[in-house]
């Protein structure tokens, strides 16, 4: 790799992944940020598969740590950021990664339990840890902050609750990235579409009793380029030039990486 994220400490939250076939959009996005020289703290709610990740890393001869906090709960945001100044004594890339959908539905059918928790979960975890991280970027005086949305957010979609936390999402990147321009503090969104990601294929499969070949089949004839989906690596791989100084005059854009599904939105 050519070091692109040399000398940079990132934390990536949302570094595990739900078991499958595939890789996942966080799993590959800690991977490749220690890759490119990044030193990594791996967050997740469950230990063991953030340190899956870890163990990638280090197999590689990367620098990570594994670290068990749910990014809903204030404490628990407030420990990982304080984790990674004391172990490295920086921050430089926070990549928020968490989201859910199931119990979803559609306006006429909105189930409030489903909705209020889709809406905190996919909310809090973006807005909790920026709110940490920002005091240390500042000072710093420098910082890229990469919120994971959904194409979901812009395109017609029957799972009203999660497209609208990907919009809030959207809006909230966009106040951080005009509030933090001066401190030198760059914030984007990247908005995933169809992916062939674990969290997407088994949980759909398994949610609507559908062969996971058939949904793959499906999926992947919805997305123009080539007619089929993209994978964690291709969040993975716009993430790294977020975060990477190449983009260094970059900030407040919502970048789809979805084979051009969105274009359709005009």
């Amino acid at each position: 790799m050519s070091g692109r994220l040399e000398g940079k400490v990132a934390v990536v939250v949302g570094a595990g992944q739900t078991p499958g076939d595939t890789i996942g959009n966080g799993r590959a996005t800690a991977i490749l940020f220690a890759r490119e020289g990044a030193r990594v703290l791996a967050v997740d709610s469950r230990l063991d598969s953030a340190q899956g990740t870890v163990d990638v890393i280090r197999d590689e001869g990367g620098e990570a740590e594994a670290f068990e906090a749910d990014a809903t709960r204030e404490s628990d945001c407030q420990a990982f950021i304080a984790h990674a100044m004391e172990r490295w004594g920086r921050i430089d890339v926070l990549h928020n990664n968490v989201g859910i959908g199931d119990g979803d539905s559609g306006p006429e059918h909105v189930n409030v339990e489903a909705w209020d928790r889709i809406l905190a979960v996919n909310l809090k975890s973006v807005v909790l840890p920026c709110k940490h991280v920002l005091p240390i970027m500042r000072e710093q005086g420098s910082g890229s902050i990469i919120n994971i949305s959904s194409i979901a957010a812009v395109c017609a979609a029957p799972i009203v609750a999660y497209k609208a936390s990907k919009a809030g999402i959207n809006s909230y990147t966009q106040a951080l990235a005009v509030g933090n321009a001066k401190h030198g503090i760059r914030a984007n969104v990247i908005m995933p579409g169809l992916m062939n990601t674990p969290m997407a294929i088994e949980g759909i499969s398994q949610a609507l009793g559908i062969a996971k070949d058939d949904l793959i089949r499906a999926r992947d004839a919805q997305v123009p380029l080539l007619g089929r989906m993209g994978t964690g690596w291709d969040t993975a791989y716009a993430a790294l030039f977020l975060a990477s100084d190449e983009a260094r005059f970059i900030t407040g854009v919502n970048l789809a990486v979805d084979g051009g599904q969105s274009a359709r939105t005009g």
